[in-house]
């Protein structure tokens, strides 16, 4: 890792220790739960803009066998200091809070109030990656290729038509690997990557009719993709940290192709002075996240 992003990291450590860290925290679970709900959005996103992301990627990629034999062999409380457990628990009642919330607030703005919605989430990207353009140098053409790459994987993906999959229980293991990869990659939805692989209604409807088969191995496979994708990404943060952002960077700029939300013009560019005024919010909501998440918990706090 470099020294830059060690120290990051450490200060993102200390940050949750207090009451009100660990209350911030909750918080931006909320938020990247709300973020993961919505096809075009990501939690990677929200945990970029809130300054949790280094962390989240190397807390999950403690999870390895040093944590297998600590836990087996009843060593629970080193067990949970070396994956970071209190930040991901705090962090996962928050997501879970958020993906409940979204069920009566997100998906009501999706049906009724489409287009503003998706301006709202441009406007958050757009102010995002100018945030990011800190972490990496455009002076070197290695991190503008990144940029890129990145920009093309993600418009290109928004080119891909939804199909329809043969949901074996195969599918759906490999569906819930793809899909918390992409979760945790910021310019790529979980839920995006659901409905292209053709599972989304399906997956959705097996949460909804708790069918606990469907949901297990769903959820086994999302575990599987977390630890594994999680190294991979671990590595690239700590080697290639400017490469990585410049790539995040590209990916949040390409996903605007796929929140853009006039993907069918017939009628025109319907509800667009309510749009400008989303997409404005949108990055304001980013800066406020921004004052909010970066204040300082005082050290006397408990």
């Amino acid at each position: 890792m470099s020294e830059n992003s060690s120290m990051q990291t450490q200060k993102a450590t200390h940050s949750w220790v207090t009451r009100r860290g660990k209350f911030m925290l909750f918080l931006k679970g909320v938020a990247m739960g709300l973020g993961d709900s919505v096809p075009g959005i990501s939690g990677g996103t929200i945990a970029v803009i809130t300054k949790i992301y280094d962390q989240l990627v190397f807390s999950i990629r403690a999870v390895d066998l040093r944590a297998c034999g600590l836990f087996f062999t009843g060593q629970f409380r080193v067990f949970w200091q070396h994956i970071n457990g209190t930040f991901l628990l705090i962090l996962a009642l928050g997501i879970l809070s958020g993906l409940l919330i979204s069920a009566n607030t997100v998906l009501f703005l999706l049906e009724n109030y489409f287009v503003p919605l998706m301006a709202f989430f441009i406007g958050m990207v757009l102010a995002s990656s100018a945030l990011l353009r800190k972490e990496f140098s455009l002076s070197a053409w290695q991190n503008i290729l990144a940029l890129f790459l990145g920009l093309l994987l993600a418009v290109s993906i928004g080119f891909i038509t939804p199909r329809s999959a043969e949901l074996s229980l195969i599918t759906i293991f490999f569906s819930g690997a793809i899909a918390i990869s992409a979760m945790i990659l910021p310019g790529l939805s979980g839920a995006f990557i659901l409905l292209l692989l053709g599972v989304y209604e399906f997956i959705l409807g097996a949460l909804l009719d708790f069918d606990l088969p469907t949901i297990l191995v769903f959820v086994l496979g999302c575990v599987v993709g977390l630890l594994a994708f999680s190294r991979l990404l671990s590595w690239l943060l700590r080697d290639y940290h400017q490469l990585s952002y410049g790539f995040i960077t590209g990916l949040l700029l390409g996903s605007v192709s796929a929140l853009w939300p006039w993907q069918e013009a017939e009628g025109g560019y319907t509800m667009l002075l309510p749009a400008l005024l989303c997409l404005v919010l949108g990055v304001a909501a980013v800066v406020l996240l921004q004052v909010i998440f970066s204040t300082k918990p005082s050290e006397n706090s408990n």
